[in-house]
């Protein structure tokens, strides 16, 4: 393991390479809000929070007196002390997304918080605090920043750490994702993007991480993967088809978390924390399975009817997820027109084992009521997050003032059938007859 120590150490600094290369050295001037609790709130309520606007002047250097006073006029909605002055050597606050459009009002989000650092109680994290003490270095200013890109997919979490009385922070510990949003089908393998950075001048810097994946959905939670790896181990989980590339981890930072086959279980928010010792920052994004129906139209093919009578269609909208889905019915004639039926009788949804939704919708087609000239093609639509999907089934109706050659043809096909039932018949008793005749002549004799 100290290999892939080694390792680490030298790569996270190409990594911060890579990313200011990538994003260019222009680093934006971030308007944020200043959120913390208000003092003096207690007796077991919640905590009454108060936010300020506050300004972050970024740069991937120290700044100098010079670059605070010419290149960073002072806005006047916000108070001094509220003006904080950014060192970022990764330029993890410097991507495009974080980027204000010039002259628009659409800005991204952005939160500061108070941070206490403190040593972490999660098994797979606490071999990084094991002793008491609480290291020099820990008595700063700290703060958290947590931004949202623009574009909806970048997430980030920056712990800062400022000299007492100082608003010139440093970034040192910078987690990333950019699938702050992610969709897929059933079956699919998907990826989840979580990448941090450790600043290496910090004595936080090579002496061990963790982390951790965890799920949430409508309130309940669990741990679907965490490392150790001062330790090299993982802790046991009951999740199964869960995975972190552990050279990547190393060698780039990359905690991205890989899940081989998605399921309705996996769609809800995850996760992603990254423990130093007494630091920890952490990212949340959101799966969506979205699965769309397979529809089937019954009886297929319908039964020959005649004007009057009523004939009932039924169709089943299985294996799909979420479970808001829309089904309605459309009727295209022979001869071209177009009516649309509603949505019939519709059931309540239905679970399977493996989580996904059915629901089915009955068609009562009363042909006294409709008109509908000599049939068509009934239509079975049903509208879902996943796609729009269509079935259909042709209504054929006979006896239509002037017989059209398909009813010439089907009656001609049912006077056929009556005709050899007919045959078939006289036949038989044609033939039952004589034999009775034959017998009663040889008693006779």
């Amino acid at each position: 393991m100290s290999e892939f120590s080694t390792i680490y150490k030298i790569c996270i600094i190409a990594f911060a390479a890579l990313i200011l290369h990538v994003s260019g050295n222009r680093c934006p001037d971030m308007e944020c809000w200043f959120v913390q609790e208000k003092p003096g709130r207690g007796g077991g309520f919640s905590a009454a929070m108060s936010q300020e606007k506050s300004m972050m002047f970024i740069r991937t250097e120290p700044h100098s007196e010079e670059s605070k006073t010419q290149q960073h006029p002072l806005p006047a909605d916000i108070s001094p002390a509220r003006i904080y002055y950014v060192t970022d050597p990764a330029g993890s606050f410097c991507q495009l997304p974080l980027h204000r459009p010039k002259g628009s009002v659409k800005k991204p989000q952005c939160e500061i918080n108070p941070f206490s650092p403190q040593p972490s109680i999660v098994p797979w994290a606490r071999a990084l605090t094991d002793t008491a003490q609480s290291p020099i270095y820990l008595q700063a200013e700290w703060l958290s920043v947590s931004a949202q890109g623009l574009d909806g997919k970048l997430v980030l979490s920056n712990v800062m750490r400022a000299p007492s009385g100082s608003q010139e922070p440093s970034v040192i510990l910078s987690i990333i994702s950019k699938t702050a949003g992610v969709r897929s089908r059933l079956g699919e393998r998907v990826m989840l993007d979580c990448g941090f950075w450790v600043d290496p001048s910090s004595p936080l810097f090579g002496v061990g991480f963790s982390v951790e994946w965890r799920y949430q959905f409508r309130g309940e939670g669990r741990l679907v993967l965490a490392y150790d790896a001062k330790n090299d181990r993982f802790a046991d989980t009951t999740e199964m088809g869960a995975e972190l590339d552990l050279d990547a981890l190393y060698k780039t930072g990359n905690a991205s978390m890989v899940l081989e086959e998605a399921q309705v279980r996996h769609s809800g928010t995850y996760i992603c924390t990254v423990y130093l010792p007494n630091v920890l920052a952490q990212v949340t994004m959101d799966l969506d399975i979205v699965e769309p129906p397979s529809l089937s139209v019954f009886p297929n093919p319908l039964p020959l009817v005649v004007p009057g009578q009523s004939v009932s269609v039924q169709c089943e909208a299985s294996g799909f997820f979420p479970l808001t889905l829309d089904l309605s019915w459309e009727f295209v004639g022979f001869d071209g027109k177009s009516l649309s039926l509603g949505q019939g009788s519709v059931t309540g949804h239905r679970q399977a084992s493996d989580g996904t939704i059915s629901q089915s919708t009955q068609l009562e087609l009363n042909l006294a009521r409709l008109d509908l000239g000599r049939g068509g093609e009934v239509t079975c639509v049903a509208v879902h997050a996943g796609g729009t999907r269509r079935t259909n089934v042709t209504l054929n109706i006979i006896g239509v003032s002037a017989p059209s050659i398909e009813d010439s043809m089907a009656m001609v096909a049912v006077a056929l059938v009556l005709y050899g039932l007919i045959k078939i018949i006289s036949w038989t008793f044609t033939s039952s007859g004589t034999t009775d005749l034959d017998r009663n002549e040889k008693k006779e004799i």
